[in-house]
């Protein structure tokens, strides 16, 4: 075992563990140590000034939960946008469940919105499940409210899958669009641009947000399909 593995579980909660692998079907749980999100971070931190972090960000694949995340939180200090973008991109073939995924958020998009979405686009064409994830997250977390183009909703919208992980970011994405921009995005339930599971998952997750008001759950909840 290396120094890097004995340190992580050192800092594992076996009854967290189990709590983690029920809410990730897709990862086994032998490759589950139990690390709570706000050690595993500040451990990030501190691991991320070394230069071992450098080194581990190149030893792809991982083999356990813990070391996903911890790559994931280490691509969040990094300050160059490009070397940004191509870590991110060369890490999520390897990502194998919705956490892992969606706790990743380079701060460094933030400063970079003019060039972030021709990066987006080549995550959302990618063949894999989780870039395709991480691409509507983007659009999600960096592109409402005043950031908002329908043609970023339109993109989302065409997106054709199968994959339940990806179904469940656009169902994600709209909900929280409603949220955030509903005039321009409700022709999209209106004209049910969505596939039914989808479009009828988008609908349930605005009528449960505190950001969406009485009036319009109500008519919501009339679009159901």
């Amino acid at each position: 075992m290396t120094d890097l593995k004995k340190i992580l579980f050192s800092m594992a909660d076996e009854k967290y563990r189990d709590f983690q692998s029920g809410l990730m079907p897709t990862v086994p749980k032998e490759k589950i140590i139990g690390i709570r999100t706000p050690v595993l971070r500040k451990f990030a931190k501190e691991f991320s000034e070394t230069p071992q972090a450098e080194e581990f960000l190149k030893n792809l694949p991982h083999y356990y939960y813990e070391e996903n995340n911890l790559h994931a939180f280490l691509l969040e200090f990094i300050t160059d946008y490009e070397k940004a973008a191509e870590k991110v991109t060369e890490f999520l073939p390897f990502v194998d469940n919705w956490a892992t995924c969606d706790s990743m958020s380079p701060k460094i998009f933030r400063k970079h919105k003019a060039e972030l979405p021709e990066q987006i686009e080549k995550w959302l064409l990618a063949e894999d499940t989780y870039s395709v994830r991480f691409g509507i997250k983007m659009l999600m977390e960096h592109f409402l409210g005043e950031d908002f183009r329908p043609e970023y909703a339109e993109r989302v919208a065409e997106i054709k899958s199968e994959e339940y992980y990806i179904r469940m970011m656009q169902a994600w994405y709209f909900a929280t669009a409603l949220a955030k921009n509903y005039r321009e995005v409700l022709p999209f339930i209106e004209n049910r641009r969505l596939e039914k599971w989808t479009h009828n998952k988008a609908i349930q997750k605005a009528v449960e947000s505190y950001r969406i008001t009485d009036e319009q759950k109500a008519y919501l909840r009339k679009l159901k399909m």
